[in-house]
Formats: structure tokens, sequence, C-alpha cells
């Protein structure tokens, strides 16, 4: 099976099922002598564990995590880094009733038309268990830019219906609601939406949207691994994202030129942007403004309600999903996408390392010996 590694420079591995023994991440490329240790990846972890709040899935999993390589006394090695959380909940026969039915909405079909079998119990490797593994990575990753003056934030945007209008920004309410919203009033309703998808046995889906404050202008390869380009790749990759949009996104198609270009000025010997309608990349590389993404992520497609599916065999049926799922995934997903943004972000910068000849004689260069 292919797909599990994302990356150049600054390189992850996922592996692991949702009902195996374990999952977890190898990540290849982190420098030696960063400070890091298991607390420092496990409060990532704790952001998308399962079982926080009456809005996500009440699987227990206390998803602690255990280094098992590449890190001394503290500080990166410079070699692999693996990193293990052991499943420790796993409920594998709540999915007995339905081994041979495909699930609408999962990737079922697909996963036995591609290779002739699956596991049934949680979607095996297409779970969304797996980006455990990620958000392990997005640690570390995040933990890079911190020390290169890079922030990351990620927050939803919008639970179904109920979106965060600009005016209603309060990114210190982020941690002080279930949905990870940036506005007390949004909260509010978007609780009530949530509420009444769970009385009708349905589920909810939503906007995710990251800010990167800091990036260095000049990061990104110019054709075919454009920075928006591999963002859009990584956070597509999570299984509940159905979109990616960066600036202003599918609004810039109805806008004009004059409207859309953002007009460039000088703040003491610094180049700016007046305005940010790109999202903080042009020509697939940045331009030193705020690189602004969101993801649309679907509902949950576990729910109660009689769904009309097929079996195995070809038979048409009915089926109802029961057992312990997320009726929002949305909470849950922002740490993912804020994590593949990192990671993509580190992968580029370690890249564009020897993008110029005066970059690497400032490292190699007589001079700096």
């Amino acid at each position: 099976m292919g797909g599990s590694v994302f990356g150049n420079s600054f390189k992850i591995t996922t592996w692991g099922e949702s009902h195996g023994k374990a999952v977890g991440v190898v990540i290849d490329g982190v420098p030696a002598g960063l400070s890091l240790c298991e607390e420092d990846i496990q409060v990532f972890l704790d952001r998308r564990k399962p079982g926080q709040s009456k809005f996500t899935t009440a699987r227990k999993e206390g998803d602690l995590c255990e280094i098992l390589s590449g890190v001394f006394e503290g500080k990166t090695t410079g070699t692999p880094i693996s990193v293990m959380v052991k499943n420790e909940d796993q409920h594998s026969k709540d999915y007995s009733a339905i081994q041979d039915i495909y699930r609408p909405g999962h990737a079922d079909y697909g996963f036995n038309e591609k290779f002739g079998f699956r596991d049934h119990r949680g979607g095996g490797r297409s779970s969304g268990r797996e980006t455990i593994g990620r958000v392990a990575a997005g640690a570390v990753a995040i933990k890079i830019l911190k020390e290169l003056g890079i922030d990351v934030i990620t927050y939803a945007k919008a639970i179904g219906p109920v979106e965060v209008r600009e005016d209603q920004m309060d990114l210190s309410e982020i941690t002080e609601n279930p949905f990870c919203l940036p506005s007390k009033s949004a909260a509010s309703e978007a609780e009530t939406y949530v509420e009444t998808c769970i009385s009708e046995k349905d589920s909810a889906g939503g906007v995710v949207e990251c800010r990167v404050k800091g990036m260095p202008a000049g990061i990104g390869e110019p054709v075919f691994d454009k920075l928006d380009a591999t963002l859009a790749r990584a956070v597509m990759s999570i299984g509940a994202v159905k979109g990616v949009e960066i600036g202003d996104g599918f609004a810039a198609s109805k806008a004009k030129g004059s409207e859309n270009n953002d007009a460039f000025a000088m703040d003491g010997n610094r180049v700016i942007k007046k305005t940010n309608h790109a999202g903080g990349i042009l020509g697939g590389i940045s331009d030193g403004a705020d690189i602004l993404l969101r993801a649309a992520v679907k509902p949950t497609p576990s729910i109660a309600q009689p769904q009309n599916t097929v079996t195995t065999e070809g038979t048409e049926t009915l089926i109802e999903i029961h057992g312990r799922h997320d009726p929002i995934i949305v909470p849950r997903a922002v740490v993912v996408i804020e994590s593949m943004v990192a990671i993509t972000l580190c992968d580029a910068l370690f890249s564009n390392m020897s993008a110029r000849m005066d970059h690497i004689k400032k490292i190699y260069g007589t001079d700096a010996r």
C-alpha cells in the first residue's frame, strides 16, 4: 500500500489501523538539537482525542504518546523520530453487523475494489484515527516553526450554517467552547444547530480556517510544487476534507482584477501588501503576508438514520449505523489541519535552504568557518 509518506526534506510516514494494536508516525529530517519531549507532542494529541464533549465520539482513548527513537536527553539527535500511541478502547464488535455492507460516505467500497479485502473494524487505514500520526508530527513541525518566529493559528470558521463574521472574531474564545469557534455567540448558535442534528440522528460539517503569521517571503516552488498546491494536497489528504481555498479562494472568481490584485507598498525598507486577497502566496511562492487557508470538512458519514446501500454480494439493503461516532468532526479536525499545514511549511522551508548560493555560503563558505 503506497501513499503513507508525505514530504521531502521534512518527511513523515504514518502507520497503524483504527482497531490495531497501535498507531504512530516516523518523522525524518528533524534537525539535531531541537528540544523535544513527549509532553510537547501530548498537548497536540489532547486536542484531537475523542470523548472530550457530548459533540465527539464516546470512545475513551487517552492517546498517550511514546517517543521510541530520535531523542536523547531531551534533544533531537538528527535521526528518525518514531512516535507510538496504543489503541486501548476498540469495540470491534460494533462493526460485526456491517462487515458485509458498504457504508454510505465511507471508503468501504473503493477500498474493497482496490485491494479485494478490507478491515471493516472502523475503516482501518481510512479511519480518522490515522490522523494521530499526523498530529504527532505536526507538534514537532510547529515547535520548529515557533523557533523561526512563525505562528500557525487554526480554528473553526463555520459549523454548518453558523459562520463567524470578521467583526465577531475573538481568538481568545477558541479554547473556551467545544467547537473551537473564535466567537462566543457563534458557539452558542452552533450548539443549538448540532443538538438538532443529534436529535434527528444526523451529523454536521463545517469550515476550518488556518492563518500563518511570520512566514518569510520566497518559500515555495514556481511550477508543480507551488506552496499553495502542496498545502492543498496536504490538507486534502485528510479524510474528512472535501475542499481547500487560499486567500479569497472561490470568491476571487467573482471579482475584477482591480479588486483582486494586492497593491504593493513600502513599510520602511520592507515590501508589504496593502491587502491580502492572495492569501500570502503569489505564483506559488510566499509573499510575506499572512498565509490564509480554509478547508471544507464534510458531515460525519456514520449516522443512525436508515440509508440505502448494498452488500458486498450486490444485494440492495438498508443500513443504520450505531456505535460511538462523532456527530461533528470539525472541532477535532482543527488540530489535524493545523498539523498538515505546519508539516508542509517545514518541508518547504528546509527545501528552500539550497535555493540560493548566498544561503549555502553562509553555512559552508570560508567566512562561516
